[in-house]
């Protein structure tokens, strides 16, 4: 179908004047994950990734992922039609300017790109003598005949037992930070930010828990929350409470209007906010201060009730991986189980845990080389047996109402090759590293990144993606602004963030390692007596390691220690969760390793 949709398509961009016209994966909540009537670059292109960017010109198309997505892209686009690009070593904006010709007019859908993306595309049209132009409505949607309806889930209130702050308290210390920034309102976009600050969730995005809507924070802590008033929940206007009022998402242009004709000054943050918003504001009158939305950091920083939510809805997570993984060791030796098989038993074991409420992404259930594929996702077109003498891979979570998991282990089917051992042994040990970290205040991710990459760097050998993200409680699972990755990630570590330790290798057409566990930022158990205050790291996952897969001379005495300790603990922790022949494998799985 693609060739047939961009044949529509560039009629489309014809009959509007347009030369070409930019696609991304975004929706105008700036989502990372978005709902159907949103993917539209999957439906144009194929391509069902959670990143990436399409450009269609008059005589070529292109379409840019990062690397995870280099070789999922080139399996799911019609190479005769889309040329993949690498977004990192070639951005889009770069690209453009070399394309683009003199008087050319590209287009764009200002309610999926931010400011800061608004002003490279206009820079790099200017390079190249053309022009940009912002469309009032999306072309893709005018081919795109059988698009769903946009979602009307229910918004519910997030129990305080869960949140362990209430909204309240979060508005008033919001208040403080826009007095701090001379402005009188913020603008919220992000869903996960609108759920966080009110205490509240929805059921809008697959796997994600977020109401979609917009929402005004007042410098007096008052709120406006904009949404399809369909979507308003039995309880939720009294658990908002008077200072939050409920408004038709049809309102918020004029709210946006009248902050306008009364002059405010208006917190907006460019790399989070669609850029349709403070174009408005600007075009009314308001005064747009730039700055970060002022939730993500407060929203990463979990409070102590997160962060034991946190920890507990990992010892019931471990129980079904566990589960999972006693099953996948009498079961998957016939070579009759196939990724989806193995995906279906590990879903349900997930499913029967107290508390559960969703996935919290699509499960990775990857067969030898179908591992090295960073996002691959097993379909009935698309599914691989698990043979022995091969690797499997499985990436899964889960979404609990105490808080969101995110687990990868890295499994030998039957007897592993030498080298599998090898490649397994250093992304372990880049793991460890990790794990056992101790870092100053103010130290960054990208500071940490090398410590994961150093056992792979030693053998010539390195991964694309990043080392760790951020991870909501009881929402995204992947949130930031933390990282662990290289690059210029600037915002500092701080207790109470939760992030993924997930090092890995891939070998293209053979196999794929990664080993991610969840880890807490805590402070840690040292006085040198310099005054500075100093963090680590608190793993909280747990599951087992695959031993088979561990080349134990090349462990120091330092990692058998951490890797013993860290087995103990999950033998000790888990097995009371577990039958017993989960439990009886669980104590094979954990025994120490001299």
């Amino acid at each position: 179908m693609t060739a047939e949709r961009i044949h529509a398509f560039r009629a489309e961009m014809t009959r509007r004047g347009l030369s070409g016209f930019i696609v991304p994966h975004a929706d105008e909540y700036q989502n990372e994950y978005v709902p159907a009537c949103a993917e539209r670059l999957a439906w144009l292109t194929g391509f069902t990734g959670s990143a990436g960017t399409a450009v269609v010109l008059v005589a070529q198309a292109a379409i840019f992922v990062d690397g995870r997505y280099t070789l999922q892209v080139r399996s799911q686009v019609d190479l005769q039609v889309w040329t993949p690009r690498h977004l990192m070593d070639e951005p889009v904006h770069s690209w453009l300017s070399s394309v683009l010709r003199p008087g050319d007019t590209l287009g764009y859908d200002p309610w999926l790109h931010t400011p800061q993306e608004v002003k490279q595309l206009k820079e790099a049209c200017a390079r190249a003598g053309a022009s940009l132009r912002p469309c009032e409505s999306n072309p893709v949607d005018a081919v795109w005949h059988d698009r769903p309806a946009p979602p009307a889930a229910k918004v519910v209130p997030h129990d305080l037992a869960y949140a362990g702050k209430s909204s309240e308290d979060k508005r008033q210390e919001l208040s403080m930070t826009l007095k701090n920034d001379d402005a009188g309102v913020a603008v919220l976009t992000a869903p996960d930010s609108i759920a966080w600050l009110l205490n509240v969730r929805g059921h809008d995005v697959e796997h994600t828990p977020l109401p979609l809507g917009f929402a005004l924070v007042h410098r007096d802590a008052t709120a406006s929350l904009f949404l399809d008033t369909s979507k308003v929940s039995d309880g939720l206007v009294s658990h908002l409470g008077p200072a939050v009022r409920i408004r038709p998402v049809s309102e918020f242009q004029k709210a946006l209007e009248e902050l306008g004709k009364r002059g405010k000054r208006v917190l907006c943050d460019p790399t989070r906010t669609a850029s349709w918003i403070p174009e408005r504001l600007t075009r009314s009158g308001a005064k747009v201060i730039e700055g970060e939305d002022p939730c993500l950091l407060p929203k990463a920083c979990k409070n102590a009730v997160e962060v034991n939510g946190a920890r507990e809805a990992q010892k019931r997570d471990g129980a079904a991986v566990c589960e999972f993984l006693a099953w996948l060791s009498r079961e998957a030796q016939t070579g009759r189980l196939s990724e989806l098989d193995a995906q279906a038993y590990l879903d349900a074991c997930r499913r029967r845990q107290p508390l559960w409420q969703d996935m919290s992404f699509p499960t990775i259930s990857a067969a030898g080389p179908n591992g090295a594929v960073v996002h691959y996702r097993a379909t009935d077109g698309q599914c691989r047996r698990l043979e022995p003498g091969t690797l499997y891979l499985v990436d899964s979570g889960g979404q609990y109402l105490d808080g969101t998991t995110d687990i990868t282990r890295t499994i030998a089917i039957g007897s592993p090759i030498p080298e599998c051992r090898d490649r397994y042994t250093r992304v372990l040990k880049g793991h460890i590293a990790l794990a056992r970290a101790m870092f100053p205040k103010g130290t960054t991710g990208a500071q940490l990144d090398a410590l994961a990459r150093r056992p792979l760097w030693e053998a010539g050998l390195d991964y694309e993606h990043g080392t760790g993200h951020g991870v909501g409680s009881y929402l995204g699972v992947h949130e930031g602004p933390q990282r662990i990755a290289k690059g210029g990630h600037t915002v500092a570590l701080q207790p109470g963030m939760i992030l993924s330790n997930e090092p890995g290798y891939y070998k293209d057409g053979e196999y794929g390692i990664r080993l991610e566990n969840l880890v807490v930022v805590v402070p840690a158990t040292t006085d040198n007596g310099d005054g500075r205050e100093w963090f680590a790291f608190e793993t909280i996952t747990l599951v087992p390691f695959d031993a088979s897969l561990i080349d134990k001379s090349l462990l120091n005495t330092t990692e058998r220690e951490w890797l013993n300790a860290y087995h103990a603990r999950v033998r000790e922790v888990i097995g009371p969760l577990v039958d017993s022949s989960t439990a009886a494998w669980l104590k094979q799985a954990t025994k120490g390793i001299f």
